[in-house]
């Protein structure tokens, strides 16, 4: 018999990004909390309380009177993620620079591998999940766990809530480029890898076209 230790508030929490991601509630949609209690056979507590931790993170706003909106993802919320993002990225590898090792760039190596034959396959699933261990790679060297919870909220909400069903081959491939020089700055240079990072992999106005045929088309 598996055992499920969580608790009925991360359950509902869980439960409420998945029908996120798989679009059941979509961005401007409203969620009932009466009906999603009666719906879930629970009771509004623990249903609040998943809510407001869903708000905290950016997914949903309380309207008073009005109810819980999904919120959707604007231009002016994808630009200000990747500010946020690419600068965190950027001060974490300038901070972490003396811990990556061969080892490490062996790793990134490995996982910007995958992802190119992810994309010859045309799985985008497993494109994604190497791109994000790629990232994880160096960012999990650093202790500052504040920056990499807010790291890996809005990479949430940029691609994962909901997860589109469609890619842009040439912009996975532009990625899988930009990390090779990565890896190369890296080798020789940190500081640079770090800027490389902020200024061209996390740049807004690097990537706008592609990010405005992925969101908005």
């Amino acid at each position: 018999m598996e055992i499920n230790l969580k608790s009925l508030r991360e359950q509902v929490y869980e439960y409420l990004k998945d029908q996120i991601n798989k679009q059941n509630l979509k961005g401007g949609d409203y969620i009932d909390i009466n009906a999603l209690s009666n719906k879930l056979k629970i009771s509004k507590t623990p249903l609040r309380d998943a809510l407001l931790q869903l708000e905290m993170e950016g997914f949903v706003t309380i309207k008073p009177r009005k109810g819980i909106l999904i919120n959707e993802l604007s231009l002016e919320e994808i630009k200000y993620f990747y500010e946020i993002i690419g600068a965190l990225e950027c001060s974490i590898i300038h901070k972490v620079c003396s811990h990556i090792d061969t080892n490490i760039i062996e790793k990134l190596k490995e996982f910007n591998t995958k992802m190119q034959k992810a994309i010859d396959d045309s799985d985008f699933d497993l494109y994604y999940k190497n791109n994000v261990d790629f990232h994880n790679t160096y960012l999990c060297l650093s202790k500052n766990h504040h920056a990499l919870k807010i790291i890996d909220n809005l990479r949430q909400r940029l691609y994962d809530f909901p997860r589109k069903k469609y890619y842009l081959p040439e912009w996975e491939k532009r990625s899988i480029k930009e990390h090779d020089i990565f890896i190369d700055l890296l080798q020789n240079d940190c500081l640079k890898a770090a800027l490389f990072i902020k200024d061209v992999h996390w740049s807004f106005d690097v990537h706008k076209e592609f990010i405005m045929e992925y969101y908005f088309k």
